[in-house]
């Protein structure tokens, strides 16, 4: 499990859930999902060769899986720098950056994921932050993987992400699985 934009104090006041745990609980039990939220990884390494994280890449070529290591999360997200863009950024089907609509974050382009991955010696990045019709998609020439989670919830679908294990020659091969706990 990844912190996403969610998991901060400022974003379950405005959409509601501090107010629900609070009404349903305590204003204790809201202060503890908080310091929860805020120890949550902001991103995972798998294999050594694929990064996961919510939002996406950053508005600085520069950046190493290095200095992500030592971000320190156990805090609210700032709006700028590399925290906030792990939790906020989105790719572009275009070369290049270009500030985000979403007012924080960037979105980047195949040319940028392509030098993060090369940089850090990895070979694609998955995150989510995006409702995808069918549940996840594959851009930047198979190097960015879109996954919603909540697809059953958003898009009507009944179905996850299955990634089969990441293949010597670098093929990977995606399959959408029936979710268990759902019914169709």
């Amino acid at each position: 499990m990844s912190r996403g934009n969610h998991e901060s104090q400022t974003m379950n006041q405005m959409y509601g859930f501090e107010g629900e745990v609070k009404s349903k609980y305590t204003p204790k039990m809201a202060e503890l999902f908080t310091e929860v939220f805020n120890w949550l990884p902001l991103a995972h390494l798998i294999n050594k060769k694929v990064l996961v994280m919510h939002g996406g890449l950053f508005s600085d070529d520069k950046v190493t899986l290095d200095d992500i290591r030592k971000t320190q999360r156990n805090r609210q997200p700032p709006e700028e720098g590399i925290m906030c863009e792990l939790l906020w950024s989105d790719p572009q089907p275009q070369n290049g950056r270009s500030p985000s609509k979403r007012g924080v974050g960037v979105h980047f382009g195949p040319d940028v994921t392509r030098r993060f991955l090369e940089n850090n010696k990895l070979d694609y990045i998955i995150r989510s932050h995006e409702v995808k019709a069918e549940g996840y998609e594959v851009a930047h020439d198979g190097q960015c993987i879109t996954v919603f989670s909540l697809c059953v919830s958003f898009c009507g679908q009944t179905h996850s992400l299955k990634m089969a294990d990441h293949q010597a020659n670098g093929a990977s091969a995606f399959t959408l699985a029936p979710m268990l706990h759902v019914a169709s």
